[in-house]
């Protein structure tokens, strides 16, 4: 889901079935190709979208965007890519409400 959080009020919902791509997955580099890097990536999502609504937005509350936060990246880049690695395989297994998260 998408809210227009300036300009004309807008909700638009995508409705689809995602698949976890990681840095493991052969696709992955040529996908990560359409986003600017960040050393704290772990994954994208594939959708195959089934469905796109849209409707008002007249309930969305009116936001100034300010910046991009640095935080992950800073964080990223102080780990490094062996302990990334680490941390992932330790804490992403499982979501927080005990789903399957991110593969190995």
């Amino acid at each position: 889901m998408f809210c227009a959080f300036d300009g004309s009020p807008k909700i638009v919902r995508l409705h689809g079935r995602g698949d976890v791509v990681t840095p493991a997955h052969p696709d992955f580099l040529a996908l990560a190709g359409h986003f600017p890097p960040h050393p704290g990536m772990r994954a994208i999502i594939r959708v195959k979208m089934t469905r796109v609504a849209d409707s008002c937005g007249f309930g969305v509350p009116l936001f100034d965007y300010r910046e991009d936060r640095d935080a992950l990246d800073q964080w990223a880049d102080a780990k490094g890519p062996a302990k990334l690695e680490e941390y992932r395989r330790a804490r992403n297994r499982d979501s927080i409400d005990r789903l399957p998260g991110l593969e190995e």
